[in-house]
């Protein structure tokens, strides 16, 4: 039997202190592998809905015919449905669901508030009284022009002037945060506001309208996928390319500021800069998806709490994870407004009200139990 000497003990803490140091890295990298796993995951989802989605429709094509089309192979009218028809609002759908929901994950994370969205800042309700202000104050709008799927005989000038609106609403709160010094909390409250604001006005513009300009401010604030084409998509997916390279390249400060503003600030991160680059790059994603589709309700709110739900707070896979679900939410509720009502294709911003107001309910609700 060995003796208990001062020469066993010291050689048995090194080692006991290595064991739990491969234990602990052990964890991390499983850990580590779920997340990833997550994410890859969401990413083979969003290709099976997008597939599901490219053959669901009222053409009646085949999954062969679809696949010849999608090869350039097959009769003209097959192409002309997948390419001009189906596969914009497909991309748009992807597209602005990223968009949106790195959007909104970011607003979560430098205002410190998990109500952050382009909704409640009055993103979009800027951006419908730019529309409003296109369609009725500048006469662009038209019984026709509803009729055709556009709400307006100038439809760039309506996304000029909603985008400029959606920006608007930003650029106020910023205002108000760098010149009054008021708390990350008081911002979403100062966007409540402003989306009264806003809200107030449009309907004041529409009180004094004609029957058909109002019909086609409320057309258009219903959103729409199918009204985006190519070139509009190229806008959006350049900015949101754009918007989601900044987020990552910022995930180390989001990290730092989920453990609050004086955590941050002690390991280096200018919260007010940062703060400042993060919401107008989020307020331009957002804008250029609603300025383009329209209206579209709690994506940017959802997409990041169920995520946080399953892989936690980590911004280097959150992040990622968000932008995808968000995609996943958008092509859902659009194969949806496609297919519950036989060639009618229903307002996409109730669809997304409508899916993603229980799950944020249910979420609620299961943290109130925890």
């Amino acid at each position: 039997m060995k003796p208990d000497t001062m020469e066993t003990r010291h050689a048995a803490k090194p080692a006991s202190a290595k064991a739990q140091s491969s234990s602990a890295l052990a964890r991390y990298r499983s850990y580590t592998r779920f997340k990833v796993g997550v994410i890859v995951a969401l990413a083979v989802l969003v290709v099976l809905v997008s597939l599901v989605s490219i053959v669901s429709g009222t053409a009646n094509l085949g999954f062969g015919d679809v696949v010849a089309a999608l090869f350039g192979q097959g009769n003209s009218y097959n192409q002309i449905v997948v390419w001009n028809l189906r596969m914009p609002r497909i991309l748009t759908a992807i597209v602005g669901g990223i968009a949106l929901a790195i959007a909104g994950c970011a607003f979560q994370s430098v205002l410190r508030n998990p109500l952050a969205s382009a909704s409640t800042l009055g993103i979009s309700q800027g951006a419908s009284f730019g529309a409003s202000i296109a369609i009725i104050v500048l006469g662009y709008g038209s019984a026709a022009a509803a009729y055709e799927g556009t709400a307006s005989t100038n439809p760039y000038l309506t996304v000029i002037c909603a985008f400029i609106g959606a920006m608007a609403s930003t650029l106020i709160i910023l205002a108000l945060a760098r010149f009054r010094d008021i708390t990350p909390e008081s911002i979403v409250l100062a966007g409540v506001a402003i989306s009264a604001l806003f809200t107030g006005a449009t309907a004041l513009i529409q009180y004094f309208a004609e029957d058909t300009q109002v019909a086609a401010v409320v057309f258009w604030t219903f959103g729409d996928l199918g009204r985006v084409s190519y070139r509009e998509l190229t806008i959006m997916s350049a900015i949101t390319l754009v918007a989601f390279v900044f987020f990552m390249a910022n995930r180390w400060n989001f990290n730092a500021m989920e453990s609050g503003e004086g955590t941050a600030h002690g390991l280096g991160v200018n919260v007010k800069r940062v703060r400042l680059a993060n919401m107008l790059m989020g307020s331009l994603a957002a804008a250029s998806v609603i300025a383009f589709c329209g209206t579209i309700n709690f994506i940017g709110l959802v997409a990041p709490h169920i995520m946080r739900r399953f892989i936690g707070s980590d911004y280097r896979f959150l992040m990622p994870a968000s932008a995808l679900a968000g995609a996943v939410l958008l092509l859902l509720s659009d194969l949806i407004a496609r297919m519950v009502v036989p060639s009618i294709v229903l307002p996409i911003s109730a669809i997304t009200s409508f899916v993603g107001a229980p799950v944020f309910l249910y979420l609620l609700m299961r943290g109130m139990r925890r």
